[in-house]
């Protein structure tokens, strides 16, 4: 069942990698490219706002698929409309935005026939599905626009995209939720007002929203091959490898590391050395191999802040909380907003200085953040940096 959401990945996949490419090979600027991944990112929070429509009218079954469909077709009118920059964003924007909610009436759906003692299992087949379909069509993307017509290589990406709504036949649906979408609606803000009455929901967010741990780096670094002398070819392959390998290993070290130190800690410690790591680019010659380097090393701690942030909802929401799924929705979608705007900033760095701006204005900040969030985190907490006091 968890592989039914690769829908997101593939369509992230193209749209943060493949799309970068092309734009970067008709010589778009770095900080173009940066400022128009950036407002498709950012279509990643309005789940929360749409969230409860996937509860009414119909069932989630319906809802995923037609979302899927949406993001299949404004796949090929992105990739076709690489000229024309206002439809582009605007497809890429609407495009992440159906993906997203594709996989959140998808996993709605899914919690309610999956067996509990199956959860964790499935869990971990729904994030496996978003990376391993994010490496697929970044390594597909590429060798299809090199060696297929763009109409051609944007048809089957697109087609690629929707294929997973194949498995959706094999799972059994339930009916849409029998109150009107108004109803859905209040309750769902009347939570939202509720949960930030509460402490360890506004130390999360203040966690989350901060950029101590985005590593925005992985959805720019598509446009950067040139900058390291990278064929097109090597971006591709490097890049679904990196996105694929590094992605499942981090997700493996995750439960491994967190027996050792407390969540909060672990994530601030994540991205300091992930942030030295980046720094650490800016010493080493612009060949492919440090373009390979850089793409592993990113994604690999990039996964190991997802696993993360996952742990700390999980920690917030706690055990028998009536509002579990609107604290997961929040939280989740708050998770994008760093990324986001540190994809700007990034952006902003390349234009002043290049690839060593880029890497430099990431690091600085992320470290920066870390420090400040630590300090503050130390004083609340105390020692224990933990999220909540031990039950």
């Amino acid at each position: 069942m968890g592989l039914s959401n690769s829908s997101v990945g593939l369509n992230s996949g193209i749209a943060f990698f493949v799309v970068p490419q092309l734009l970067a090979a008709r010589h778009v600027p770095e900080a173009t490219i940066a400022g128009i991944t950036a407002a498709a990112m950012s279509s990643n929070f309005w789940p929360v706002v749409f969230g409860p429509m996937l509860d009414v009218w119909v069932s989630r079954r319906f809802y995923a698929t037609v979302f899927a469909a949406v993001a299949s077709i404004l796949v090929v009118v992105s990739m076709m409309n690489l000229e024309h920059r206002a439809v582009l964003v605007a497809a890429l924007v609407c495009g992440a935005a159906a993906a997203m909610l594709c996989t959140t009436a998808l996993c709605g759906w899914l919690s309610t026939v999956c067996p509990h003692n199956e959860k964790n299992k499935l869990s971990a087949w729904v994030n496996i599905a978003v990376i391993s379909g994010t490496g697929v069509t970044s390594v597909l993307g590429g060798e299809m626009v090199g060696h297929l017509t763009l109409w051609l290589a944007a048809s089957l990406l697109g087609a690629l995209v929707f294929l997973p709504t194949a498995i959706f036949l094999l799972i059994p649906s339930e009916g849409p939720d029998k109150r009107l979408a108004g109803e859905s609606f209040g309750q769902f803000f009347g939570e939202i007002g509720a949960l930030l009455r509460r402490r360890e929901v506004l130390v999360a967010l203040l966690l989350l929203l901060s950029p101590c741990s985005s590593f925005a780096l992985t959805n720019l670094l598509g446009g950067l091959g040139a900058d390291f002398h990278a064929s097109a070819r090597v971006v591709s392959l490097a890049g679904g490898a990196g996105a694929f390998f590094p992605g499942i290993l981090g997700c493996l070290l995750f439960p491994i590391i967190a027996r050792r130190l407390p969540l909060l800690l672990l994530y601030l410690a994540d991205g300091i050395l992930g942030s030295l790591f980046t720094l650490s680019l800016i010493l080493l010659p612009h060949t492919p191999a440090t373009f390979t380097i850089a793409l592993v090393g990113e994604y690999l701690f990039q996964a190991v802040a997802f696993s993360i942030q996952v742990g700390i909802m999980f920690e917030t929401i706690g055990q028998h909380n009536p509002l579990a799924a609107t604290t997961f929705t929040l939280l989740s979608a708050s998770t994008y907003v760093p990324i986001t705007y540190m994809m700007v900033a990034d952006g902003s760095g390349y234009s002043m200085t290049g690839i060593a701006g880029s890497l430099g204005m990431d690091a600085a900040i992320s470290v920066a953040s870390c420090l400040l969030i630590g300090f503050l985190l130390y004083r609340l907490s105390g020692k224990s940096f933990h999220l909540v006091g031990r039950r």
